[in-house]
């Protein structure tokens, strides 16, 4: 099997050819690259394990074929394809390159059969992924991608640390399940989970997903609502399924997703806030453990992956045509971007669990997964959450960036228009697959990890949930003056890091590096000349040092006389200045040298 085309291989090694390619020959190039990855996933033979390699006595497997992660590169294939077509329009060989290496790097992840492997993989998604944020060129842009990279480089390094310690006591570096009495005990099973938490968004390691996310370039976003938290839960799928520690995680990500889209006035702030929301209901169905949750998480990884891509990329075609991405400066653009947000509402009916509707069917088998666990707080509050979902996406959201009528939005409604037809078809085909899952499970339910025979549309369901969505609609019509967006800046978990990492800045700039500019002075200045000056005449020196201690501690009568000994003697110096000591005087300073450079000799 090991003529297998390895689909991240064929995107990172694709992105040579970029920089060589012009025009239409390069737009389709970089479509062909995923479209091949796909090929190469479609001919996968499920349960075989190719490039493997022998590395310093290490086994690195970069090829573990199962049903879990082909589906997983099914769903990352297509995504990279729409979100190629999204960006056809955009003249920078450096997103493309970078958009593909992070695509790439994910699916390398993806097929990873060992840590080390993993590892690798995961940094790079790490860089490129950065790369996608430094291009978004808004104001805090670099300061949001700076803070991206050092956040993920330490969770590496968690991840690493994690990694060794593993290997130190099993000699092995498999990628299975971990437990906390497995190998390298609880030590390593914690350093690797806050290494996989992390890249997951799980509170509070979060905050740095809605702190970049926001600033990436308009078709960079795109990739990256698609790729790292998506890769943390097929992660977690495969090393710790039933960690019952991941259910409340999950639970607290739903929730504190959602309570910070209320308050966002931001429109990809909002967004980035929901992915958080949303893959804690992927993390919890981890954490329940059984092969229908884990069905569920991977369902809800692949229809997130789509209807999270469209609204971003909605979300995209607002800032790309009107340059402005505060709710406060849009709304009633609904009549100038008709299509858009034709297919903008698609994502959010998605998302939000409307039947006929991807998310109706993933969010369906947590819950019900949870249900069917008989654990009730989890299946009521995971259906809470989807109510705040509809409340803050399908109706806030869509309503504050199209609809409302708006005073202040002069600037947007005259730039308001269709965007490229490009970022259009790329929504579209989105929008499709949103609904095709909805309306046509089995084609989801094929690309998960266990068989299914799980029917999302029954009668209790179907009318328990549009009752569920209208009353939510009902209480948005009622309270909607008191959901008016406001020009605030909300504050999360990043606020520490933060406000600590310009205190060490500070430390290192002015105290710290003051300190070492003393050090440095005396260490390579003040004591190599002393000495240089002590060498020329020691015994001379001990002369000079002697008096002037002499002239600190005696009486005011002895200190006119001393002070001009040691001008005179100074003035002289490295000639000979203890011509008036008496020579008992010179045979007691010769001792002492002599006695200091035997100590300094034997200590």
């Amino acid at each position: 099997m090991t003529e297998w085309a390895h689909p991240g291989v064929i995107m990172l090694v694709g992105t040579i050819l970029i920089p060589f390619l012009k025009g239409g020959v390069k737009k389709s190039y970089m479509l062909l690259i995923p479209l091949v990855a796909l090929a190469a996933t479609y001919y996968s033979t499920p349960g075989t394990t190719v490039w493997v390699y022998d590395y310093m006595g290490l086994k690195l497997v970069f090829g573990r074929i199962d049903a879990l992660s082909i589906g997983f590169s099914y769903a990352f294939c297509i995504m990279t394809f729409i979100g190629g077509v999204y960006s056809l329009h955009l003249d920078d060989d450096r997103q493309h390159i970078a958009g593909l290496l992070y695509a790439g790097s994910s699916l390398g992840a993806v097929f990873a059969g060992d840590l080390l492997t993993l590892f690798l993989f995961w940094e790079i998604m790490a860089f490129s992924s950065a790369y996608l944020i430094f291009a978004g060129k808004f104001k805090n842009s670099t300061k949001a991608g700076t803070r991206y990279l050092l956040v993920h480089i330490a969770g590496g390094l968690f991840l690493l640390a994690g990694i060794l310690m593993y290997y130190a006591e099993s000699h092995s570096l498999a990628f299975n399940g971990f437990t906390p009495d497995g190998p390298g005990g609880a030590t390593a099973f914690y350093l690797i989970l806050i290494g996989f938490l992390l890249n997951a968004a799980v509170p509070p390691l979060s905050a740095w997903l809605s702190d970049a996310y926001p600033e990436g370039s308009i078709t960079g976003s795109v990739f990256l609502a698609t790729f790292t938290t998506k890769t943390a839960i097929y992660v977690l799928i495969r090393g710790f399924s039933g960690a019952e520690i991941l259910i409340v995680l999950g639970i607290i990500m739903t929730l504190y997703g959602i309570l910070y889209t209320i308050i966002e006035n931001d429109c990809r702030r909002l967004l980035s806030y929901h992915i958080i929301s949303q893959v804690g209901y992927m993390v919890a169905a981890v954490g329940i453990g059984t092969e229908f949750a884990i069905n569920g998480s991977a369902a809800h990884a692949f229809t997130n992956i789509f209807f999270k891509g469209l609204l971003f990329m909605g979300a995209g075609a607002v800032i790309y045509v009107t340059g402005t991405r505060k709710l406060t400066e849009l709304g009633g653009i609904y009549k100038k971007m008709p299509k858009t947000v034709v297919l903008f509402m698609v994502g959010a009916f998605a998302i939000s669990g409307f039947p006929l509707f991807s998310g109706f069917v993933s969010k369906a088998m947590i819950i019900g997964a949870a249900h069917y666990e008989h654990m009730a707080w989890t299946t009521m509050l995971l259906s809470l959450t989807a109510v705040g979902t509809f409340l803050s996406v399908g109706l806030k959201l869509a309503y504050h960036l199209f609809f409302r009528p708006n005073e202040h939005n002069e600037l947007a409604m005259h730039k308001a228009k269709e965007p490229p037809t490009n970022m259009l078809v790329a929504m579209a085909m989105a929008a499709v697959i949103c609904i095709l899952f909805g309306v046509y499970p089995k084609a989801l339910f094929s690309m998960l990890p266990f068989p299914t025979d799980y029917n999302p549309y029954t009668m209790d369901h179907v009318t328990a949930s549009l009752l569920m969505l209208g009353f939510t609609a009902l209480a948005f019509y009622i309270v909607l003056g008191k959901l008016n967006p406001h020009k605030t800046l909300s504050i999360d978990t990043d606020w520490f890091y933060r406000k600590t990492g310009g205190m060490f800045i500070y430390f290192i700039n002015s105290p710290l590096l003051k300190i070492g500019d003393l050090i440095a002075g005396v260490v390579f200045t003040a004591v190599p000349n002393g000495l240089i000056y002590f060498m020329r005449n020691p015994l001379g020196a001990f002369k000079i040092g002697a008096d002037t201690f002499s002239l600190a501690i005696s009486g005011s009568d002895r200190r006119v006389k001393l002070r001009s000994r040691i001008k005179r003697e100074k003035a002289i110096y490295p000639g000979d200045n203890i011509k008036h000591w008496p020579i008992g005087s010179t045979v007691v300073w010769v001792a002492v040298f002599l006695l200091a450079c035997l100590l300094i000799y034997f200590v």
